[in-house]
């Protein structure tokens, strides 16, 4: 007998008369506009304003969505609904791949940051809590279309989710693991640490982006080994779990050659530069 749990809405959507609200849909709403609102605030302490903000946003979260839609499309076409024609734009049912949406979304801003004349690697720091922030926000989407959930348990925060939205192969199991929850606290940690580490250390931009697609692929990884949602497998492991593994590698390795080993080899380039006889103050080199 189960002591406690979390219960799932029995809805996705809230009806407001003639209006119905679906809350995967606001959720994401409110993820954009928390990650708008963090990153207005670090690129004006940086000496930016609030107008090219508000620009990546507009852009980047238009090319975010496109791209996180067709990256789930492309890899999960078996669970895009029928008619496929219309399936593949039915971003309220959920299914959208955060790689496809980074992508895409990133690549849209760069370019709305360099015709700016601002320096991409500059905002990119400035935005990379924001990110975070808005990824686990997101995921509250998920709650409420009771999806993405982990294998069943018994423990006192299992999640309960309705028979309609059980995978078949536990149709027998009434609770499971919050996938959802634990990537939200895990993600609002992450801004934690990122936003401490920014402010104890200085970084050369972007190296607080790179650790922050390190912070995110690592617990990531470890969420797709609880999930039990249709997913391609190579070599036994989920294809999201192989792609925050090369996420990971690639920013890490990217952070510790950028911050740390990139400083020292110019250091080390300066110093051979150097003269080997310097003049001492006041003194003057005797002509001819």
């Amino acid at each position: 007998m189960l002591v406690a749990s979390i219960p799932s809405p029995h809805s996705g959507t809230i009806d407001l008369g003639p209006l119905t609200v679906h809350m995967y849909g606001l959720m994401l709403l409110l993820a954009i506009a928390a990650a708008i609102w963090l990153t207005g605030v670090r690129w004006v302490a940086r000496g930016g304003d609030w107008d090219l903000v508000l620009r990546v946003a507009v852009w980047g979260v238009a090319f975010g969505i496109i791209g996180a839609r067709a990256y789930h499309d492309i890899t999960s076409w078996d669970q895009v609904t029928s008619p496929k024609w219309k399936g593949i734009f039915a971003v309220w049912q959920g299914g959208l791949g955060v790689w496809g949406g980074i992508l895409l979304g990133s690549i849209a801003g760069a370019i709305v940051v360099r015709r700016s004349g601002a320096r991409i690697r500059d905002f990119m720091d400035a935005v990379a809590p924001g990110l975070l922030l808005a990824q686990g926000i997101g995921r509250w989407g998920n709650w409420f279309n009771q999806e993405l959930y982990g294998k069943p348990t018994s423990l006192p925060w299992g999640l309960k989710i309705d028979p309609a939205h059980r995978q078949p192969n536990y149709a027998l199991d009434s609770t499971f693991h919050p996938t959802f929850l634990y990537e939200f606290v895990y993600d609002l940690i992450g801004v934690g640490v990122l936003l401490l580490l920014d402010r104890r250390y200085r970084f050369r931009p972007p190296a607080l982006f790179a650790l922050y697609v390190s912070w995110y692929t690592f617990g990531r990884f470890f969420e797709e080994l609880l999930r039990i949602d249709p997913a391609h497998h190579i070599a036994g492991l989920r294809l999201n779990a192989w792609v925050s593994i090369v996420c990971f590698v690639v920013s890490t390795a990217f952070f510790v050659w950028w911050q740390l080993l990139r400083p020292r080899r110019e250091r080390g380039a300066k110093e051979e530069k150097r003269p080997t006889m310097a003049i001492p103050k006041g003194r003057v080199r005797p002509r001819g």
